[in-house]
């Protein structure tokens, strides 16, 4: 088939789907966000562009030289040397499918032992072998939920992200699925018991919960929500922050039947916000309904040791009507940072990170809270970011930490009008005291200024 333009040929294919002109099939786009013309400057060398590129990069702070003390998910985490190595190897660079398991044993043994870790600390069955992110691991969760149960009202906290929301919402609309949000508790910052309860009925498909939530608040009511579920026969998603794990029970101990999450804290880098790891696992009678892939261990024709993809239930290898997920491939590098990780961290370390994250956290909170412009706007118990309330307006807060060289807490205003005036402040085991103090000090100044 000739590819070269050619004016004939455009026409008759305009003709054939009954267009006149290019233009017409644009249509759909608002004329007012439509672009007319591109600015673009007159071509340069590539030294040009690369002189060009580094004046860019220098408008950039990092938060090697900002102090962040950013809540609501991506924060800076140490990232061992051993991570970045193993990422490094030429065996593992590459963001293909491997779909040739004699070709990739090496690469399919790391997602098995991921699998492995991800099942273990989660507390469940069985984990695929990861997905984009942990805000569409909710929209496959909800998608999940509804395959299982035939149901579709999936009820969410009022209090998660507004990013995640509006994932899930694109994820579930062509399923003709209902999102419902549950209030939280004005005073503890968790979710509002009787307002859940009131909400349950036989259409609910599933009730997703985190732990830490949303405010960074640990869900201490989780057995009395699964007794909730077990009355409607709808299953319990739970969503979490794997550091957390160290200190809390695992989401597998209360019952849960679904637990996903974001983990880019498992020696993965910021990336400017990038690509991120999306935790899934499940009790095992849900195995045929997990979305993604599962890698198996099996052996050869010579009874040697080998891994393979196991289960990959999407549109690509069976029918589009019984595929459970359009997800074509995994997070494979940042997975692959995730169990090289936990394999260097060790049980113990986990538990000692977990531990450190808490109590820095506590720290934290304490040091604003005594603070006289500022207070904890709730009194449930935090994990490592927490929410407070400021007397003068976040926004200006911000800008004048900002000149200080701090990033301070997510103004949440945009979340809800009850906490217009809170920000969600966050830190990790890279804070010091010493860095709380120097954030003390300069909030200090804000009423003086």
């Amino acid at each position: 088939m000739n590819f070269i333009p050619n004016s004939s040929l455009k026409n008759e294919m305009l003709k054939e789907i009954g267009y006149g002109s290019i233009d017409e099939l644009f249509e759909d786009i608002p004329k007012q966000i439509r672009v007319k013309h591109l600015k673009l400057d007159s071509a340069k060398s590539q030294m040009d562009v690369e002189k060009h590129m580094r004046l860019l990069s220098e408008k950039n702070s990092s938060c090697q030289n900002l102090k962040c003390f950013l809540g609501g998910g991506i924060k800076p985490h140490y990232i061992p040397a051993v991570v970045r190595s193993v990422l490094s190897r030429a065996e593992f660079l590459t963001a293909y499918t491997p779909y040739q398991s004699e070709a990739s044993q090496g690469f399919l043994k790391a997602m098995f032992e991921y699998q492995s870790m991800i099942a273990e600390i989660t507390g469940m069955d069985c984990a695929n072998c990861s997905l984009y992110d942990g805000a569409t691991a909710l929209g496959e969760a909800a998608l999940m939920s509804s395959r299982i149960t035939k149901r579709n009202v999936f009820l969410i906290p009022q209090h998660i992200a507004w990013e995640k929301k509006s994932v899930l919402v694109n994820y579930t609309k062509g399923a003709d699925i209902h999102i419902k949000e549950i209030p939280f508790d004005q005073k503890t910052g968790k979710i509002h018991l009787e307002s859940l309860e009131k909400m349950l009925s036989s259409d609910v498909s599933g009730i997703y919960i985190e732990n830490p939530n949303g405010f960074g608040i640990f869900e201490d009511d989780v057995d009395i929500i699964k007794e909730l579920t077990k009355k409607t026969k709808s299953l319990l998603v739970v969503g979490i922050d794997p550091l957390s794990l160290g200190i809390i029970r695992s989401p597998g101990e209360y019952g849960a039947d679904i637990v996903i999450g974001e983990g880019r804290a498992l020696g993965n880098n910021m990336d400017f916000g990038g690509s991120g790891l999306g935790l899934f696992s499940c009790k095992q009678e849900y195995l045929r309904q997990i979305p993604g892939r599962i890698i198996g261990l099996t052996k050869d024709d010579q009874g040697r040791q080998a891994f393979c993809m196991a289960m990959q239930t999407r549109e690509q290898h069976i029918r589009r009507a019984k595929a459970t997920s359009n997800i074509c491939t995994n997070e494979g590098l940042c997975a692959l940072a995730a169990v090289t990780y936990l394999s260097w961290i060790g049980g113990d370390g986990l538990e000692k990170l977990s531990y450190d994250n808490f109590k820095i956290a506590q720290y934290l909170s304490n040091s604003l809270n005594s603070l006289e412009s500022f207070s904890k706007t709730f009194s449930g118990t935090h994990f490592n970011e927490c929410v407070i309330r400021s007397k003068t307006d976040p926004t200006k807060v911000n800008a004048y930490l900002l000149k200080k060289g701090i990033l301070g807490g997510v103004p949440l205003k945009r979340w809800d009008p009850f906490l217009k005036h809170d920000m969600l402040f966050g830190v990790t085991e890279l804070h010091s005291e010493e860095d709380i103090d120097h954030l003390i000090n300069v909030l200090e100044e804000v009423d003086h200024v």
